[in-house]
């Protein structure tokens, strides 16, 4: 019998289809559901890590996102949340973040910044409630601050925390206010561990003074930073005195107002014959930007005449011309610098006839080294006598002025003033003379100061008047200057040589420790040291051959820092030291012995110095301590001055060398 064929019914099969298409959608919307997950946690991932929360993890569940993780503190917490809740809508979001429970509150840092100018003192800054058993409090910073400005109130913007004082607070703090006195336009900023102070000072000698005075007054454990600037000196009036006679070419008073002035000026002046090397002061103060050019030009008439003084205050110029010039000569010179002369100056010219017969007016004072001052001659009055007398007494000191002098109504006009310039201008010196005619004033003497000259020649020129001749002889001697006493880095070097040479620095065998031993070289070290802040000196550590060359170089940088370090604690100041490990790259001796081993393993001082300006490409080279000792010292001694009033001659400061280099040589007798 035959087979029969199954047949499905229509509905049956729609029923099949109908099923088979429901199966397909679903597996095609989870597929769909799972991507978009996917989607979803791989772009907010993304967000988070750009917003630096990858402590963030997740996680999609359907519609649902579920954030886990732990953040720093609820702030963190708060903006991961509003992230995310920026880009889905917030109500899917199930937040499971955890946050790092708070630690206990750390004290603040405290600071004091102190400001003081001509308008008084500001405090400002957070201060412990609670200082140190006798320390200072704010009532007490208060009252220290007022007493600097009395009759100036204080402005006080300080705060106070319930906190203790931190360790070495009230050192920091006390040295603050010694550095506030001191200077009188500054910030001192005070915190436990360092003082910074940004102050100006009136020159290069008291800036350099103030910097020695703080790194001496610094206390233990406190770290200084001192940035004291020295602008440049208003000079008034706005001096220059070239003179070329007999004696040579030389400068009593040289000013300029820039960098490329003075070059113009030297250059000029080396023309004429000053030697190489001179030197110009760069103040504020110039009459005209075209000062150089009128300095040059009247440089240059006094150097046709052959001998000359020319005299330049503020716009006023004075040409005195020598004896051996021709009233030829004399004319076409003065022509040519009348015409050369920018409009704003003016020239007094003048060609000294022979020497008549000196009358009999004169006035003469004596300074001597122990501040006594004589004075004697002729003066116009009662009245002038007694303002001579007067001025005298308070420029030299009531006691050491005695009076000699006796009237005479027929002195020549300007007189009184002539007189009371030169008194002026001898009370710059340490001891001298001045003699008063009526064609000079003449002043003659001992200075410790190097500008004295310079402040002479300023005084003379602005209160004698265009065209009035007037002559300085001062003679700069060392030993009367006080700043002459610091000592030059050569020096330090030499005494760091010393102290090096008598015993090595030592340390425990392969590390960086200072062995005990060493500690009264450090101690030696920093007493020395002491007197020359901000040295510009190489600490250089050396080690044998023994151990690996990496080794070697690492543990020379530990000691030679080691050193270093010592150094700072014991109140040095290192700012301009640098400490630089060697290895064994630079022995001194056989390593293969064991007295070259311990000659190689040493500590080397090298002192850093600018060198001189050649014509090639210069580099800065090292010069050791053992080769660095100046010759300072040389020099006779200064004579006994000349109170005659003879001024037969004008003398020029000498010209201090430069610097020289040498290339250092390792030392043997240094250890590391």
């Amino acid at each position: 019998m035959p087979k029969r064929l199954l047949r499905l019914s229509p509905t049956l099969l729609a029923a099949l289809a109908f099923a088979l298409a429901g199966v397909l959608m679903l597996a095609v919307a989870l597929a769909a559901a799972l991507v978009i997950e996917r989607r979803t946690e791989k772009v907010i991932t993304a967000r988070l890590a750009a917003a630096s929360m990858d402590w963030v993890s997740v996680q999609a569940d359907g519609l649902q996102l579920q954030l886990a993780g732990t953040a720093p503190d609820e702030a963190a917490r708060y903006r991961a949340l509003n992230l995310v809740g920026a880009l889905i809508d917030s109500s899917r979001v199930r937040d499971v973040l955890e946050v790092t429970p708070a630690s206990a509150l750390s004290a603040p840092r405290f600071s004091v910044e102190m400001l003081r100018n001509d308008d008084g003192i500001q405090l400002i800054g957070l201060m412990p409630e609670m200082p140190e058993t006798g320390g200072i409090d704010e009532t007490a910073l208060v009252e220290a601050a007022a007493r600097l400005t009395p009759g100036i109130e204080v402005d006080n913007l300080l705060e106070a925390a319930a906190w203790p004082a931190p360790e070495s607070w009230n050192d920091a703090l006390a040295f603050g206010i010694e550095a506030l006195r001191m200077l009188e336009r500054s910030k001192v900023s005070v915190a436990a561990d360092r003082v910074a102070v940004t102050a100006i000072a009136e020159s290069e000698e008291e800036k350099r003074t103030l910097e020695t005075r703080l790194a001496a007054l610094k206390p233990e454990g406190v770290a200084l930073s001192a940035t004291i600037s020295a602008p440049r000196p208003v000079l008034t009036p706005f001096t220059l005195r070239f003179i070329l006679d007999a004696e040579g070419a030389r400068f009593d008073a040289c000013a300029a107002d820039t960098e490329r002035a003075r070059a113009t000026i030297l250059r000029a002046a080396e023309a004429a014959g000053l030697p190489p090397g001179g030197g110009c002061t760069i103040g504020l103060g110039v009459p005209t930007p075209r000062w150089a050019d009128a300095v040059a030009a009247g440089i240059g008439a006094v150097a046709e005449l052959g001998a000359a003084t020319l005299t330049f205050s503020d716009a006023d110029v004075t040409l005195l011309a020598g004896e051996s010039v021709s009233q030829a000569d004399f004319d076409r010179v003065v022509g040519d610098l009348r015409a050369a002369l920018p409009p704003v100056f003016s020239l007094d010219a003048t060609l000294p006839k022979k020497e008549a017969a000196q009358g009999p007016a004169e006035f003469t004072a004596k300074l001597s080294p122990e501040g006594r001052v004589e004075l004697r001659g002729r003066l116009t009055d009662e009245a002038q006598q007694a303002a001579v007398d007067a001025f005298a007494r308070a420029a030299f000191g009531a006691g050491d002025v005695y009076t000699a002098t006796r009237l005479d109504p027929d002195l020549p006009d300007g007189w009184p003033l002539r007189v009371l310039a030169g008194l002026e201008a001898l009370a710059e010196l340490h001891d001298g003379s001045l003699l008063v005619r009526a064609d000079l004033v003449a002043v003659k003497g001992v200075t410790g100061s190097q500008g004295a000259r310079a402040r002479i020649t300023q005084i003379l020129s602005d209160k004698l008047g265009q065209g009035k001749t007037f002559k300085v002889d001062v003679r700069y001697d060392e030993e009367l200057d006080p700043l002459a006493a610091l000592p030059t880095p050569q020096e330090c070097a030499a005494e760091v040589a010393a102290i090096a040479a008598r015993q090595k620095i030592n340390f425990t065998p392969g590390s960086a420790e200072i062995a005990a031993d060493a500690a009264p070289i450090i101690a030696a070290l920093a007493e020395a040291l002491k007197d020359c802040p901000g040295l510009p000196m190489e600490i250089g550590g050396h080690t044998d051959a023994q151990g690996s060359e990496g080794g070697n170089k690492a543990l020379s940088q530990a000691r030679a820092e080691a050193v270093l370090v010592a150094l700072q604690g014991r109140r040095v100041d290192v700012s301009g030291m640098t400490a630089v490990g060697y290895g064994e790259g630079i022995p001194v001796a056989d390593n293969g012995t064991e007295e070259g081993r311990e000659a190689n393993r040493r500590i080397e001082f090298v002192l850093k110095v600018p060198a001189a300006p050649v014509a090639s490409e210069g580099v800065v080279e090292a010069v050791p301590v053992a080769e660095a000792t100046a010759a300072a010292a040389a020099g006779g001694a200064a004579g006994e001055p000349d109170f005659s009033p003879d001024f037969s001659g004008d003398t020029s400061p000498s010209v201090a060398p430069a610097e020289k280099t040498i290339r250092p040589k390792p030392r043997p007798d240094q250890d590391g």
